[in-house]
């Protein structure tokens, strides 16, 4: 005996289709701004993680400069070329010799853009964020018998 089976293919019908698009569609509407929102929450960090750099690098050359008792001049730092991080008032400079020097390799970093326009200033800058100027570190080198100022602006981030 023969037998004959009922062999059909059965694709989605449009309704099927409509529903599983809707839903994707809800789904986006809500995953879409809280990814939104890790963008700014990582410029944020970058901006907080790049000042707990400049604190720590600037008091790691300080340190040194007092231990070899140099006010003005170069300390010679591992990692650092010849003759070592530019030093202003015991402090690193605020110049590319200076701070920048001192932090290691942030010069190639494609998270930001560093601005020295302003002598004695320097401004790391976060990549990514809408307005640069309100998310970023700026380093200003020390007055005689002062300290640096290093700020954060995240407001803008």
């Amino acid at each position: 005996m023969h037998t004959q089976r009922n062999t059909r293919q059965r694709g989605f019908t449009l309704i099927e289709l409509v529903v599983v698009i809707v839903i994707i569609g809800i789904l986006a509407a809500f995953a879409i701004p809280r990814f939104a929102g890790l963008a700014t929450d990582a410029r944020i960090s970058a901006v907080r993680g790049m000042l707990g750099t400049v604190r720590s690098s600037s008091a790691l050359v300080h340190g040194l400069a007092l231990a070899r008792n140099i006010t003005n001049g170069s300390v010679p730092m591992e990692g650092v070329a010849a003759p070592g991080v530019a030093v202003v008032n015991a402090y690193p400079a605020g110049t590319s010799a200076g701070i920048e020097a001192a932090m290691g390799n942030v010069t190639g970093s494609a998270n930001y853009t560093i601005n020295t326009a302003t002598a004695g200033t320097v401004i790391f800058q976060v990549n990514g964020a809408a307005t640069l100027a309100t998310c970023s570190v700026t380093y200003v080198e020390a007055g005689v018998g002062g300290v640096p100022t290093i700020t954060a602006a995240e407001g803008g981030c």
